[in-house]
């Protein structure tokens, strides 16, 4: 099996075990028996009562993200910590098991969104706690919709409070298997409408067969990458896809259709951003298509921007102390993150316990998902390290 790197010492203000302060495993345990994937609200409720009890006054802004810091206004070094707190189904019931066959046969926590994403909050909690940040200042900024449309991502960079704005480092929490993360693909989302005319079947040179034409339309997206102004290949991301998903089109079985509707899935690389990629994705399906056939491409309406490709230099400092600390490998991220939202702001990395996968299937997002206990006080421990090498 896959398994999670537990390199990073443990240290007493990481691991709990130090008097009075935060245990990462007991709040983890509370996380997941608490929902969120309906109402985030019980679990926000709970992330302040818990940040409250430590010394710590959160405050909860107009998109619903749970803001604290700590550390003076005006320090020179600011760090911003990030990820969120709403699940997905499947649910799946906590269970504590000190002998789970994930683990060899060691501790781990099963149940909904105990790695994606409550335990790398629990770490990033866990971390928050620990530093003592007498000349810097760290902010921790947990979203409630990372898992649908990133409503609070996107007031928490467009408001006139946007923390990420003077960060100078920003630790995104997803399960990467201590592994440091420094760039992902975006993902933009539309669909190709293709119009033309109704005929009777038996006579189909009357009218303008729209599905037809998905001929055309299919050759653009098998050779949309081979444009010359196509991205070019990301040293660590690779080359950018653009895949078809879903089709419709036709009324009946005897009539010639007018209409038809392709849907595409763009996984794009830096620099290509969303607006880029429709200009050119317009302008290749009209030289392509038949003059006779109407051809519009729109992408899926949704509130906030879709989470365009990000990276940061693999030599920047956050990732080489996060790398020398937590002892895992420096890689893109296989998910759309809202890392994407923050990385135009400040050097973005992607870490935490847990991974998305492993040897015998998906684990985020899936019916067995589980986090080791291990993984999250290591990661836990690595982060206090590398965010107070980062504030001196």
């Amino acid at each position: 099996m896959t398994g999670d790197r537990f390199d990073a010492p443990v240290t007493d203000s990481a691991s709990g075990d130090g008097e009075g302060s935060f245990d990462p495993i007991a709040f983890l345990e509370t996380a997941v028996q608490t929902a969120s994937n309906e109402d985030v609200g019980p679990m926000r409720e709970y992330l302040c009562e818990t940040l409250e009890t430590h010394g710590v006054e959160p405050r909860v802004d107009d998109g619903g993200n749970v803001l604290a810091t700590r550390g003076p206004a005006d320090a020179d070094t600011h760090v911003v910590l990030n990820t969120h707190i709403d699940t997905v189904s499947p649910h799946v019931p906590f269970e504590r098991d000190r002998e789970g066959s994930e683990a060899g046969g060691n501790d781990v926590i099963r149940g909904r969104g105990s790695c994606d994403a409550k335990g790398p909050l629990a770490a990033l909690l866990a971390a928050f706690f620990a530093v003592e940040p007498a000349t810097g200042r760290v902010t921790l900024a947990i979203t409630p919709d990372e898992e649908v449309l990133s409503t609070g991502a996107y007031e928490l960079v467009t408001g006139e409070d946007c923390p990420t704005r003077d960060a100078d480092a920003v630790i995104v929490g997803e399960p990467t298997n201590l592994d440091v993360c420094t760039a992902a693909k975006g993902r933009f989302q539309g669909t190709i409408h293709l119009t033309g005319a109704n005929a009777h079947a038996a006579e189909p040179e009357t009218g303008i067969n729209a599905v037809a034409a998905l001929e055309s339309v299919l050759e653009v997206i098998r050779t949309f990458g081979e444009r010359d102004d196509a991205p070019p290949t990301h040293p660590q991301l690779g080359s950018a896809t653009l895949t078809p998903t879903v089709v419709e089109g036709g009324e009946t079985t005897n009539q010639v259709p007018a209409d038809c509707a392709l849907t595409v899935d763009r996984r794009s690389v830096p620099p290509e951003t969303a607006d880029a990629f429709h200009e050119a994705l317009t302008d290749q399906l009209r030289t392509a298509v038949p003059d006779d056939v109407g051809v519009e491409f729109r992408f899926t309406d949704r509130p906030t921007p879709f989470l365009e490709a990000w990276d940061t230099d693999p030599d920047a400092r956050v990732v080489d102390l996060l790398t020398d600390t937590a002892g895992g490998d420096v890689r893109p991220f296989t998910a759309a993150t809202e890392a994407s939202y923050f990385a135009t702001d400040a050097p973005t990395i992607v870490f935490g316990p847990g991974v998305l996968a492993d040897d015998d299937g998906a684990v985020a997002h899936a019916p067995r998902e589980y986090v080791r206990v291990e993984a999250v006080r290591a990661a836990a421990a690595a982060l206090e390290t590398t965010i107070a090498a980062l504030l001196e």
